[in-house]
C-alpha cells in the first residue's frame, strides 16, 4: 500500500483530465437544458388534459433532474479536486497528491454511473410517451 501511495504524479497526469472533466460537464449541461422545456410543456399539456401518462413523464423527469444535479457536483467536485493534485503535485506533497488523485477517479466513477442511470429515467420518459403513442394507434386501428 505505501509503494502506491509513494508514486509520485507528475503534472501531467491530473492536467490531461481538465479537458475530458470540462467536455463530460458540458455534455450534462446539454442534457440538463433540454429538460426543463420538456417539463414546462408537459406542464401545460397536464393542465388542460390531466392524463396520467403526462403525469407520469414529469415525475420521471423531476428524477432525471435530480440525477442531472447530482451529476454535475460530482463531476465539478472532481475538477476542484483536479486542481487540488495539481496543487499538491507543485508544492511537493505526492502522497497527498495521489489520495486525492484516487478521490478524482471515484468522483468521476460515480458521476458516470449516475449518468446510466439518469439515461435509463429520461428513457422511460420516452416509453411513458410512445405507449401513450402505440395505444392511440391502436384505438384509430379499431374504429
Amino acid at each position: 500500500m505505501n509503494d502506491i501511495l509513494s508514486n509520485s504524479l507528475s503534472m501531467t497526469t491530473p492536467a490531461m483530465m481538465f479537458p475530458v472533466i470540462s467536455l463530460l460537464l458540458l455534455a450534462y449541461a446539454n442534457r440538463y437544458l433540454t429538460l426543463p422545456n420538456r417539463v414546462r410543456n408537459l406542464f401545460d399539456s397536464y393542465q388542460t388534459t390531466a392524463e396520467e401518462n403526462v403525469f407520469l413523464q414529469i415525475t420521471s423527469l423531476r428524477y432525471g433532474l435530480t440525477l442531472i444535479r447530482k451529476m454535475q457536483v460530482s463531476g465539478v467536485s472532481s475538477l476542484l479536486f483536479c486542481v487540488v493534485v495539481v496543487f499538491f503535485v507543485f508544492v511537493g506533497f505526492p502522497i497527498m497528491a495521489n489520495i486525492i488523485f484516487a478521490i478524482i477517479l471515484l468522483l468521476m466513477m460515480v458521476s458516470l454511473v449516475i449518468s446510466v442511470i439518469e439515461l435509463n429515467a429520461s428513457n422511460e420518459a420516452l416509453n411513458i410517451l410512445l405507449s401513450k403513442m402505440e395505444d392511440y394507434r391502436k384505438l384509430r386501428n379499431e374504429s
